[in-house]
């Protein structure tokens, strides 16, 4: 399990209190909601300016977090969403067997805590995969504010469908397709998903090491470290450490059974 601090870097510092997540005071904001760029992808989606500022005075602290550190942990009280401002997270489960699963890749713009939604509990784990900082939005305040805005209520039920839809992907995912498959739609998964935010579809790093990969997908180690060799033998893409450029996406498409 992922530590939610990082270890001492200097013996001599060892038993100095552990260091916490660093909070940014809301009134230390430079940007809120309406001048965000990850907005159009965010909660804000859509919101008329008035909204957006309404929407800001219920935005609290951003948290600051280390590559390793844990934003929140299963069995810990719900409280707030979080909507991912810098960095990468992934989302960790323990399986029944007690190994840790991977069962979500986080990027800007993504809203995770929406697994303490039913039991005011959450259910997993979120950590940096890289220093990261998130916006903090306390869920009592946002429902209130969502009735009163619309939009901003019909945006929170679309994250909510979207969270269900992927769980019914992951379960696809696991259940029917082989391990190339599996790879494949990962591949093109991310490259939506930076195509969205602006980024290059086809050139990114990949945060998570090939072993959470393998832990996501359902798939060993040797499993995505072969298929990643093949693919780029059959000159699918370009491998070096964890940058990855797509160099043929129609045939990636090819391999899950998409046109165009």
């Amino acid at each position: 399990m992922s530590s939610s601090v990082p270890r001492p870097a200097d013996p001599a510092t060892a038993e100095s209190p552990p260091r916490q997540a660093q909070v940014i005071s809301i009134r230390d904001l430079k940007s809120h909601c309406s001048s965000c760029t990850m907005r159009e992808l965010c909660l804000p989606v859509g919101l008329a300016p008035d909204d957006l500022k309404l929407l800001d005075t219920v935005v609290g602290s951003r948290v600051r977090l280390k590559k390793g550190e844990s934003l929140y942990r299963a069995g810990e009280s719900f409280a707030a969403l979080y909507a991912v401002r810098l960095g990468t997270l992934k989302t960790t489960v323990l399986a029944e067997d007690g190994r840790e699963q991977v069962a979500g890749y986080h990027l800007l713009g993504d809203i995770v805590g929406l697994d303490g939604l039913g039991t005011e509990r959450h259910g997993c784990e979120v950590v940096a995969l890289e220093d990261s900082e998130v916006c903090t939005i306390p869920f009592e305040n946002l429902e209130e504010l969502a009735r009163r805005i619309p939009p901003l209520q019909h945006n929170l039920h679309q994250f909510l469908a979207r969270e269900i839809s992927r769980d019914h992907s992951v379960m696809l995912l696991l259940g029917s397709m082989r391990a190339e498959e599996r790879l494949a739609t990962f591949l093109l998964n991310l490259s939506d998903r930076y195509r969205r935010r602006g980024y290059s579809s086809t050139e990114f790093v990949l945060r998570m090491t090939r072993e959470e990969i393998g832990s996501y997908l359902g798939l060993k180690l040797e499993t995505v470290s072969r298929l990643f060799s093949r693919f780029q033998d059959e000159g699918l893409l370009k491998v070096s450490g964890r940058n990855v450029k797509l160099t043929d996406l129609p045939a990636l498409k090819q391999i899950v059974g998409q046109r165009g």
